[in-house]
């Protein structure tokens, strides 16, 4: 995300989201984008540019591709590190990185919402 107000603005809403995803639940860069009315590439690239406190104390690893799996573009540090605290949190992933008993464990983060990013 650029440094633009909307960037900021989309970037700390993402942050917000992810924060609220309860531990044992996970939802996908999709469902957020949907939810914040912009494209899934917007948190994804925010994810992938926190901030090394913010990596530590967000719980990013709980937002997965739309598909429901840890997303295969991720570095395979960073995959390895998401598939370990979903297991330690009660989710288990199979050889490909799909959430099992995916139902079971998805967080609906809300209905799309009219918010237009680019104005104040």
């Amino acid at each position: 995300m650029g440094k633009s107000k909307a960037g900021t603005r989309i970037r700390e809403e993402v942050i917000r989201l992810v924060s609220l995803v309860p531990e044992g639940k996970f939802t996908t860069y999709g469902s957020l984008a949907t939810h914040m009315n912009v494209v899934p590439l917007h948190v994804a690239s925010v994810l992938s540019n926190l901030t090394e406190e913010e990596s530590a104390n967000l719980p990013w690893h709980r937002i997965t591709a739309t598909d429901g799996r840890i997303s295969p573009r991720m570095p395979l540090a960073s995959a390895r590190k998401q598939r370990a605290r979903l297991r330690a949190e009660g989710m288990n992933t199979d050889k490909d990185g799909f959430i099992q008993n995916a139902d079971d464990h998805y967080h609906f983060p809300g209905l799309r919402r009219p918010i237009r990013w680019s104005t104040t």
